[in-house]
Formats: C-alpha cells, sequence, structure tokens
C-alpha cells in the first residue's frame, strides 16, 4: 500500500479551531474540511505530542504510512514517528494535540506509542467507533469540538496522572524552547538523574534529552515556517551552528531546512503553517483559518 497524491492545494482547505471555552490545558484542536475530496499526498513534520487524527471522511479516507506501517482511518501517532506521510482521498477530519503527559493520562497505550502510530481502535477499543459515529452526526464544528473535549475530558478524569516530577520537567522543557540543561531538572525535582530518566521515558516514552531536542527542533520549525533564515534560527534556536541546525532537522524528519519550512505539521498556530496557504480569516461557528499556521 502506498500514500500517493499530489500536495493539497490549501486554498481549497477550511481549517476551524474551538473557541476558547472548549479548550483545555495540554489539548489543542483543530477540524479540517477539504471543500473538493480528491486525492492528496502531505508529508508531515514531527512535533512535541501525542496527536489524535479522527477521520470523518466518506469512503476510503485517510491512510498513514510511517516507516512502511499503515494504518487506515482514524490513527494515534506518538511522538518522533519518524517519515510520516498522510494521504488519501480525505474530505474531513478533526485533530486533537496532546502534551505528552496529558497523553500519558488519555490514552493507555501513549508511552508505548513513542517511535509509531496505531489505530485509534487499537488505543481506544469499541469506544472509538461510538466517537467517531457522534462526531459524524454532529451538525457543525463547534458542536464536534465539545463532543472532543466532553470525551477527553472524562478520560483524563478517569486515569492516574504522570507523576509531578516529570509533569515539571516537561513543561521546563517547553518553556524554555529545549534550551534547558536536563542534568539540573532532576536536582530541581529532588530526584537523582537515573530516577528522573527512569520515570520520565517510562511515562512519556521518550528520554529526557531526544524530548530537549525535538523541543527545540520544533521551535526551530516553527522560525523557519516564519520565513527566517536558516543561519538566524541555528543562533536563536541555541544550535552551534547552520549545520548542526541542519543535522537536527535531517534527524527528525528528513528533511532540509527549507523543506521543514513548507511543510504541514501536526496540528496548526499562528505561525508554523505551509507557505502556500492563503489568508487566513475568521468565521461564526469557532475561530476558522485558512493560512500559515
Amino acid at each position: 500500500m502506498l500514500v500517493t497524491g499530489a500536495p493539497p492545494d490549501w486554498t481549497t482547505v477550511d481549517v476551524v479551531v474551538p473557541r476558547r471555552s472548549h479548550r483545555l490545558p495540554g489539548i489543542s484542536m483543530a477540524g479540517f474540511r477539504r471543500r473538493v475530496p480528491t486525492p492528496v499526498g502531505i508529508d508531515m513534520v514531527a512535533h512535541p505530542a501525542v496527536t489524535v487524527l479522527i477521520d470523518l471522511s466518506e469512503g476510503e479516507g485517510v491512510v498513514c504510512d510511517s516507516r512502511g506501517r499503515y494504518e487506515r482511518g482514524s490513527v494515534v501517532i506518538g511522538l518522533v514517528p519518524g517519515d510520516l506521510r498522510a494521504g488519501g482521498r480525505v474530505g474531513e477530519c478533526l485533530q486533537i494535540r496532546l502534551d505528552p503527559d496529558v497523553a500519558a493520562a488519555v490514552l493507555d497505550a501513549a508511552p508505548d506509542l513513542s517511535g509509531t502510530m496505531a489505530s485509534l481502535a487499537d488505543v481506544w477499543g469499541r469506544g472509538a467507533g461510538r466517537v467517531e459515529d457522534r462526531l459524524r452526526a454532529a451538525a457543525s464544528w463547534e458542536e464536534r469540538f465539545t463532543i472532543a473535549a466532553e470525551v477527553v475530558g472524562e478520560r483524563l478524569c478517569a486515569r492516574a496522572r504522570v507523576e509531578p516530577e516529570v509533569v515539571h520537567t516537561w513543561r521546563r522543557m517547553r518553556a524554555s524552547r529545549g534550551r534547558v540543561h536536563v542534568e539540573g531538572l532532576a536536582g530541581e525535582v529532588g530526584w537523582d538523574r537515573k530516577r528522573l530518566w527512569s520515570r520520565f521515558r517510562a511515562q512519556l516514552g521518550i528520554g529526557p534529552k531526544r524530548a530537549a531536542r525535538l523541543v527545540r527542533f520544533d521551535h526551530a520549525g516553527r522560525l523557519l515556517a516564519a520565513g527566517h533564515a536558516a543561519a538566524g534560527v541555528a543562533v536563536e534556536s541555541g544550535y552551534v551552528d547552520q549545520s548542526h541546525l541542519h543535522r537536527e532537522v535531517k534527524a527528525f524528519t528528513g528533511l532540509t531546512p527549507s523543506g521543514v519550512a513548507v511543510a504541514p505539521w501536526l496540528a496548526i498556530d499562528d505561525v508554523a503553517w505551509p507557505a502556500s496557504s492563503p489568508t487566513r480569516g475568521l468565521a461564526t461557528a469557532g475561530r476558522h483559518i485558512v493560512g500559515r499556521r
């Protein structure tokens, strides 16, 4: 099975994000609708989050390929999934992006998903189909966001949380944009280095140093997507030099910095979105974005 198709024409894609009332800490959502569901192929870029893509398309729907593993329909994509390509005759899909500490509390298998992906049914069981049916039957994206927030919130409350020391370490990495001495974080939480490394990896599915590298890469990628030159991005993001930036981008994506600058990411924000996208706007059913992320 090959994921084939031309890159999407982003002028034909509507992107909607929820109002603030539907936003939960460590969780972001976006709805995508292609007005003409023709076959497309999208090379997607790693992000420091676990991503749930719920396929709401009619017919063939979404196919995802990560390192030769194929999944059709709704999927959960772990941290650092490698070369990731999504495609098919995509009509509509809902994207839920979870910070890894939140994902570990929402998805039973989240730590085991690092470096790969799985079908939503394998992770959520029979409940996945019921959620998909409810979302398809919803009359608007705003109603879909309400349903998704309810489902994720229930799972979050019903499961054990990640240890506070691990959460603190992750959030310090995000706040510093990956520019933090990981060894010093063990002292901050009152653990020794070995214990922090072990608990962090067991609960989030990735080692602390690799997690910090991913966060720093994410910051650099956003700057590249915003049009900044690679040399300046390397300095701003704390890389030794431009060659160091190039190696890190290659390691996480298989692309060059210029390739990352125009590649779609796993979720939207105000910066990191394809440069070929049209102008952003506002819609009454929620914040409606058509443009750079």
